[in-house]
C-alpha cells in the first residue's frame, strides 16, 4: 500500500465565482467575492437574504433535458465537475478499465429542494401524490451514483457524509483506495446544493450565518475581529486521482500529490470545536506524518477558514500548536472569503485551489479583511495574491460532529 503513490491528474470546479475550474481560479486569485442578494427564492421573511450562488447557470448548458428533470441541482454540479475533471485527465477509460477507475463523492446535505417541495406535497395533497423519485433523488450518494453511471465507471463507488468535512474526507478515502491496489484512478470530491428556504432558515437561527444583509459581497470576512458569521455558498470541487506511475507512463500532466491525509474526532461537541484545538491538531501532525515531510516545508495552509467567531480563532491556535515558529512564516489563506462556505463541497473546491497554487506558485489572498484580531495573528494574504514557490499545502476542513481532515498536497518533482 504505502509503495503506490497518488497524484492529481484532473480538476473540475463549479463555484459561486467561477463555473469551471480555469475560471474559479483566476476569480480567486483576483479577489473576486461570489455573494449576493438570493436569487434562488424570495428570501423576504429570512433575517438572511444573501449568499454565494452559483453564477449564470442554465443546467440545459451542461447536461441534457431528461438529467435535467430527473436530478437536484447538487448531483447536477457533481457530474458537470466531474466531466471536466475527467477530460482534464486525459484518461482513456478503455485502456485503464472502467473496473479500475471509481468514483467517491460526498454531499454534506444532499437533495434539499426536493425534500421541501415534496413535504408541502405530502402536507397539501396527501401521501399519494408524493413522487416516486424522492428518494432517489435526495439521497447523498445518488451524486456518485448517477456520475459513475454518465461517465461508466465501474470501480470503487461510495460516499462520504461528515458535514463540512465531507470532500477533504472523500478524497483521502479515495486515495487510500488506489494506495491499496482497489483502483488505479478515482474522481474525488463534493457537491452540495443548500441553498433553500429551509436550508437557510436552519443555519440562520442556529445563528451561524453573517447577518450582513447591506453588504453581502464582504460578509465573508475570516479571521478579521468583526467576523460574524460564514456565507453559505454551493458548487462543486472534484479531483480526478491516479496512481503515479500509470499517470508517468500516460504522459499526464500532474498538478501535484496527495501525500498525506490526517482525520480525527473531538468528542465534545455537535457543532462547536474543541478550544483547544486538539483534533485539529491531531488531524494535521497524522497528515504530516503520514506525507513523510517536515512541517517547515509547508509554504501554505488552505484553511477551514470560516468567517466565524470560534473556528478562525481556534484553527488559528491549532496551527501555532502544531507549526510552533514555522506558523509564523508559513502563508494561510481561506477561499470561503470569496466562495462562501460550500459545507460538504467545501474541502474539494479548497483541493482544486491547493492544487492550482502549487501548480501556479501562488497562494489566493483572504479578502474582506478589515480588523486585527489578536487571537488570529498569522500571515493569511490579506494584502492580496502572493506569488512565490508553493512545495507543499496543507488543507483543514472541520465538520459539524467534531469531523477533523486534513489534505497534504506537494510538488511532484
Amino acid at each position: 500500500m504505502a509503495n503506490r503513490r497518488v497524484v492529481v491528474t484532473g480538476l473540475g470546479a463549479i463555484t459561486p465565482i467561477g463555473n469551471n475550474a480555469a475560471e474559479f481560479w483566476e476569480n480567486l486569485v483576483a479577489g473576486k467575492s461570489g455573494a449576493g442578494p438570493i436569487t434562488r427564492f424570495d428570501p423576504s421573511r429570512h433575517k438572511v437574504r444573501f449568499a454565494c450562488e452559483v453564477k449564470n447557470y442554465d443546467p440545459l448548458d451542461y447536461l441534457d433535458r431528461k438529467e435535467v428533470r430527473r436530478i437536484e441541482p447538487f448531483v447536477q454540479f457533481a457530474l458537470i465537475a466531474s466531466r471536466e475533471a475527467m477530460k482534464d485527465s486525459g484518461l482513456d477509460l478503455a485502456e485503464a478499465g472502467a473496473e479500475r477507475v471509481g468514483v467517491l463523492i460526498g454531499s454534506g446535505v444532499g437533495g434539499l429542494n426536493i425534500l421541501e417541495e415534496q413535504a408541502n406535497v405530502l402536507l397539501e395533497k396527501g401521501p399519494d401524490r408524493v413522487s416516486a423519485l424522492l428518494i432517489p433523488r435526495l439521497i447523498p450518494n445518488i451524486a456518485p451514483g448517477q456520475v459513475s453511471i454518465s461517465l461508466g465507471l465501474k470501480g470503487p463507488n461510495s460516499c462520504v457524509v461528515t458535514a463540512c468535512a465531507t470532500a477533504t474526507h472523500a478524497i483521502g478515502d479515495a486515495a487510500n483506495i488506489i494506495r491499496r491496489g482497489q483502483a488505479v484512478a478515482m474522481l474525488a470530491g463534493g457537491t452540495e446544493a443548500a441553498i433553500t428556504p429551509l436550508g437557510m432558515a436552519g443555519f440562520q437561527n442556529m445563528k451561524a450565518l453573517s447577518e450582513r444583509n447591506d453588504t453581502p459581497e464582504t460578509a465573508s470576512r475570516p479571521f478579521s475581529k468583526d467576523r460574524d458569521g460564514f456565507v453559505m455558498g454551493e458548487g462543486a470541487g472534484i479531483l480526478l486521482l491516479e496512481e503515479l506511475e500509470h499517470a508517468k507512463a500516460r504522459g499526464a500532466h500532474i498538478y501535484g500529490e496527495v501525500a498525506g491525509y490526517g482525520m480525527t474526532g473531538d468528542a465534545f461537541h455537535i457543532t462547536a470545536p474543541v478550544q483547544s484545538g486538539d483534533g485539529a491538531q491531531a488531524a494535521m501532525r497524522m497528515a504530516i506524518e503520514e506525507a513523510g515531510i517536515a512541517p517547515e516545508e509547508i509554504d501554505h495552509i488552505n484553511a477551514h477558514g470560516t468567517s466565524t467567531a470560534l473556528n478562525d480563532k481556534v484553527e488559528t491556535y491549532a496551527v501555532k500548536q502544531v507549526f510552533g515558529e514555522h506558523a509564523w512564516k508559513l502563508v494561510m489563506s481561506s477561499n470561503k472569503s470569496a466562495v462562501g462556505h460550500l459545507l460538504g463541497a467545501a474541502g474539494g473546491v479548497e483541493a482544486v485551489a491547493s492544487l492550482k497554487a502549487i501548480e501556479q506558485d501562488t497562494i489566493p489572498p483572504t479578502i474582506n479583511y478589515s480588523e486585527k484580531d489578536p487571537d488570529c495573528d498569522l500571515d493569511y494574504a490579506v494584502d492580496g495574491a502572493r506569488r512565490k514557490p508553493v512545495r507543499a499545502v496543507l488543507s483543514n476542513s472541520f465538520g459539524f460532529g467534531g469531523h477533523n481532515a486534513t489534505l497534504i498536497f506537494r510538488k511532484v518533482n
